[in-house]
């Protein structure tokens, strides 16, 4: 009964957002849409976005704009989850923005390390992180060296990893943004069981769990198919976190000699014991659609949980990534079959 009267108007607004949610048929219209104004208009006719494409010209149609927006669109569905949230559900997003944070510092980085002219284009997430975060943008955008970007951490976590990397020789943008990665999924992993109650530590390790193998098992497949590196450097990138993945099957999987070695330890991996409709898809594929199964089933057997804000979450950050996918689609003249492919929709 606690959880039901403390989720109850969570769940109820949270229900209320799904509903607005694109579905693959609605990705199906837009991928037969032929201009990027067409896609804005079907869109504002449709319902959707309406807080951040109603003002939204034919002069901001390129691809920068339209990412911002959508990105306001997320940090707008996130304030809306926070207003309606008690203090323990608080405590998780607390820790979830830092998904948020470590892709700004990882924005910040490239910017610094390429040596861009025209670096910073922040304000339209400053009133979100001033509201929400640890990390000031005031500080961010007078960064012009990777020195200067981390000294301006330093009331923030996310110092003491970067400084303990600066100080060692050659690190490139990858070990900045590997530390990052490892030290977020660490800590949303160890704080887990400080901030939930045994139900929804349940929830959490399950999913959470599953989403740190399946990224291990990607950057194995990746590391090894597309960059032939050595085992002791891929071990050096995996969270040091096993869900589902056992240490003798780590070790099978990095030190597979072959691809074709590695083709058949994946077998083993539970995570691909899936139905013929999972046989044929990409490694990135895969890793989607077994977190979106999880997650959604967590959220329909528990709705009274964190399992539904992490569900609408995630789900919403996914319709934003397909849906800039989309529209670049669309700007390049791609048919509608290969755009949907390009977004992970099977039709």
């Amino acid at each position: 009964m606690g959880n039901l009267l403390t989720y109850s108007g969570i769940v109820t607004k949270l229900h209320a957002m799904e509903a607005k949610l694109l579905t693959p048929q609605d990705f199906e219209e837009i991928a037969g849409l032929r201009s990027v104004p067409a896609v804005i208009v079907w869109l504002r006719d449709n319902g959707f976005y309406p807080f951040v494409l109603d003002d939204l010209t034919d002069e901001h149609l390129h691809r920068g704009d339209i990412e911002k927006l959508l990105v306001t669109q997320l940090y707008y569905d996130y304030m809306k989850i926070y207003r309606f949230c008690g203090l323990e559900q608080r405590k998780f997003l607390d820790l979830y923005i830092m998904r948020y944070e470590t892709d700004l510092i990882d924005y910040c980085l490239r910017i610094v390390i390429n040596h861009y002219q025209e670096p910073f284009d922040l304000n339209y997430k400053k009133d979100f992180f001033d509201r929400y975060s640890q990390i000031s943008i005031e500080k961010l955008i007078t960064s012009r060296t990777t020195d200067q970007l981390i000294e301006n951490l330093k009331d923030t976590e996310y110092y003491q990893p970067l400084q303990a990397l600066r100080e060692k020789a050659g690190i490139t943008l990858f070990d900045y943004d590997l530390a990052l990665d490892q030290y977020r999924f660490h800590k949303l992993w160890k704080s887990r069981k400080s901030i939930l109650n045994k139900t929804e530590k349940e929830i959490y390790t399950r999913s959470y769990g599953s989403k740190i193998d399946l990224l291990n098992l990607q950057w194995i497949y990746r590391a090894k198919k597309y960059y032939h590196m050595e085992p002791v450097d891929i071990y050096n990138m995996l969270v040091p976190v096993h869900f589902k993945l056992s240490t003798d099957l780590v070790k099978e999987l990095v030190e597979a000699p072959t691809p074709e070695d590695l083709s058949n330890v994946m077998q083993k991996v539970s995570y691909m014991k899936h139905p013929d409709s999972l046989q044929h898809l990409t490694i990135e594929q895969i890793y989607r659609k077994c977190l979106k199964q999880l997650y959604v089933a967590d959220a329909r057997r528990n709705p009274y949980s964190i399992a539904s804000i992490y569900s609408y979450l995630c789900q919403k950050e996914e319709e934003l990534d397909r849906l800039t996918a989309a529209i670049e689609c669309v700007r390049y003249g791609l048919t509608p079959s290969e755009t949907l492919a390009h977004c992970g929709i099977q039709v």
